[in-house]
């Protein structure tokens, strides 16, 4: 195997690994329990898990998709998040310069899956999350790109659009139309990724989201009461921004040079 195809497998393999944790954030920081103590155990029956019971997406197939215990089902999406991560983190190694930006975009990567689904199974976007990556954001943004003065626009702009619209939206309507978690992940996409591919992900999460409301208008009458997880659509919208991002802006910007 070549030196590139060798750092690939390395990356997936870091990828399950750390997507193995990813699944302890995303079971346990909504619930506020220590991602660290105690160690791994089965939610059904709370029995340590022995480290071949750990092993990311093998273990789940070999156990027969149940604990090794009790036999309660394990669910599907142990192995899913496993294998998402690691697949993006190849895609990451395909994509980006082996550098210092690299590490900063993985665990963007990783941060943005344990929101999808703790805010399409709870409602709930973690501060520890969307705090602390806006902390970490500014932080590196001062070595890597997109730089310091992108990064703080990005953070205010992040930040106070979607404050503005939800504040708006509950004055004309009387409901909370956002949450403040969207507002400070939005404002975390902003400091990893700079106010032009924040902008440019609040464009594609709107779009999304706004398709998936008509879907539901179609098929619920009662569908405009019904909150949707925007966190969900801020996800997927920001790791495209962060991957494909940048060469959509040049393109785009390219029509009025």
């Amino acid at each position: 195997m070549t030196p590139d195809v060798v750092g690939l497998v390395v990356l997936g393999v870091l990828g399950l690994l750390i997507g193995s944790f990813l699944n302890v954030c995303i079971y346990r920081l909504p619930r506020d329990l220590s991602v660290v103590s105690p160690g791994s155990r089965c939610p059904a029956c709370e029995r340590p898990l022995r480290w071949y019971h750990n092993i990311p997406v093998v273990s789940w197939l070999a156990l027969g998709r149940r604990c090794g215990y009790c036999r309660a089902p394990i669910h599907w999406r142990y192995p899913v998040v496993e294998a998402l991560n690691a697949a993006l983190y190849v895609l990451h190694g395909v994509t980006f310069d082996w550098d210092a930006l690299l590490l900063v975009r993985l665990a963007f990567a990783s941060a943005l899956v344990v929101l999808f689904f703790t805010d399409l199974d709870c409602r709930i976007l973690p501060n520890e999350i969307t705090v602390g990556g806006t902390v970490a954001g500014l932080v590196v943004a001062t070595m890597v790109p997109p730089g310091i003065g992108s990064s703080v626009l990005g953070v205010l702009l992040g930040g106070g659009v979607l404050w503005g619209t939800g504040a708006l939206y509950e004055r004309v309507r009387g409901v909370e139309g956002m949450g403040m978690g969207d507002v400070k992940m939005l404002a975390m996409v902003g400091a990893v990724l700079g106010w032009p591919l924040m902008l440019l992900t609040l464009v594609l999460s709107s779009i999304v989201g706004g398709l998936f409301g008509v879907v539901l208008l179609l098929l619920h009458a009662d569908a405009r009461s019904t909150a949707l997880p925007f966190g969900s659509f801020l996800a997927p919208a920001a790791l495209a921004a962060s991957v494909v991002g940048q060469p959509v802006l040049d393109w785009y910007l390219g029509f009025y040079r």
